[in-house]
């Protein structure tokens, strides 16, 4: 899908207030009006909803395979990224002024084949890869975004794998690895 500053404006616009409809607990999208709009958001999309209150994450849901329709996946992730994080109380309605939003909307993810870590970190991009990981059940994903604040392949794998709940020298039982690339739009 190729995103322009029009549609990108309609995903951002429909992820705030899709939180804001969670928090406020009243009926703010016209889905049915935005559909007969804007078609597009029809076809199938995996998004992540991402909220950060003064520059720190409040609160980070989505999906990693595209599902569902792409307005029904920003909706869903929007509001559970305000309200159903696990890491993180409910956001407030006296909040709803201080957060920024971002939608990152998800390539499908591939398998990278490597032979050994040596080889995973030639074959990763730093800062345009997200990463899924999964090893006998335990799995978890960063999204691309995470390169910036984990920039080093150690840092960024080590904490992928604790996420996974799993040692952060995970890589050394050669788990799968899938990689996927993210729209950012804010």
């Amino acid at each position: 899908m190729i995103l322009d500053d029009a549609k990108k404006r309609v995903i951002l616009d429909i992820a705030k207030s899709a939180i804001k409809e969670a928090v406020l607990g009243k009926k703010i999208v016209d889905k049915e009006l935005l559909l007969k709009e804007y078609p597009w958001l029809k076809e199938k999309g995996a998004v992540f909803v991402t909220i950060n209150e003064f520059n720190s994450l409040r609160g980070c849901i989505g999906s990693i395979i595209a599902h569902q329709s792409l307005i029904d996946d920003i909706i869903s992730n929007a509001k559970s990224a305000a309200l159903n994080d696990p890491r993180f109380t409910p956001l407030g309605a006296s909040e709803l002024d201080n957060i920024e939003v971002e939608v990152s909307i998800l390539t499908p993810p591939k398998e990278l084949i490597y032979s050994d870590i040596t080889d995973l970190k030639r074959k990763i991009r730093v800062g345009v890869d997200g990463v899924i990981i999964n090893y006998k059940g335990y799995q978890a994903t960063y999204l691309p975004s995470v390169w910036e604040q984990l920039n080093s392949f150690e840092s960024f794998f080590g904490t992928l794998c604790q996420k996974a709940g799993l040692s952060s020298n995970c890589l050394e039982l050669h788990p799968t690895v899938y990689i996927y690339e993210a729209i950012k739009v804010k």
